[in-house]
């Protein structure tokens, strides 16, 4: 990562969505079980665990997904990025995994995501690996997640590893559009947002109160997001962020 998550937070924009189909290529897509689906967002800052990798300015980002009836994907997701010659202006996502059912109300997601920073200039070995999972409960209009995410040790992340530990929760205010959303993190390692930040402290918190309309395949979201360690304008500072996203 930018020692300047990506998701958002670990929120990224999840590449929910329609198929886009026309009605032969629903058929088409119905008999193999496979099924296409592709976001697109603007955000005014794109917040990685708390950490701003954008500068505290806007990113363009989008993802493109494909999926099978069995729970295995296989996706790519991009946002523009003020990584400085180390990092360049673009990260780029690949990730793959399964995500099913355990019950009509807990599903699992687990898989493995490479992070890609194809425009920095120095030749470094910037790019890393980052396997991940996460369990989530459904209650009526309700919903909780609990996830972790491990980067083994690799050279981009200066022989170090990094442990990600998060919960989501979310709620549907009933016969509206309007979600409400919070977020805790946990760092431990290399992306600790107090060691990006130029202190000694390897672990630390981020955490996001916020709340999103949606209309169709439209949503707009705004969120208060928070990080631990010495505020830094535009990198570590506490900020609102809000976010107009299409998903098809």
């Amino acid at each position: 990562m930018l020692t300047s998550f990506r998701g958002l937070m670990a929120v990224s924009l999840a590449a929910a969505g329609l198929s886009l189909a026309t009605p032969a290529m629903a058929q088409s897509e119905e008999e193999s079980g496979f099924s296409t689906s592709a976001n697109v967002a603007l955000t005014t800052d794109y917040r990685f665990r708390g950490v701003s990798l954008s500068g505290g300015d806007p990113a363009i980002q989008g993802g493109f997904d494909v999926a099978h009836d069995s729970g295995f994907y296989i996706g790519t997701w991009a946002s523009s990025i003020k990584g400085g010659p180390a990092y360049g202006d673009l990260e780029f996502d690949i990730y793959a995994g399964w995500g099913g059912q355990l019950t009509d109300a807990i599903s699992v997601d687990v898989g493995v995501l490479y992070y890609i920073y194809p425009t920095e200039d120095l030749g470094l070995d910037t790019d890393y690996i980052e396997p991940y999972a996460s369990i989530s409960a459904n209650l009526g209009p309700a919903e909780a997640t609990f996830g972790v995410a491990y980067a083994p040790k690799q050279d981009s992340l200066g022989g170090d590893d990094n442990l990600y530990l998060y919960t989501d929760v979310g709620f549907g205010l009933p016969g509206t559009p309007v979600s409400l959303t919070g977020h805790l993190g946990y760092t431990d390692g290399a992306l600790a947002p107090p060691l990006l930040a130029g202190t000694t402290d390897d672990t630390g918190l981020d955490w996001s109160i916020g709340a999103s309309v949606s209309e169709g395949n439209f949503e707009v979201g705004v969120a208060y997001i928070g990080v631990e360690g010495p505020s830094i304008d535009g990198f570590t500072d506490d900020a609102i962020v809000g976010t107009i996203s299409a998903s098809f």
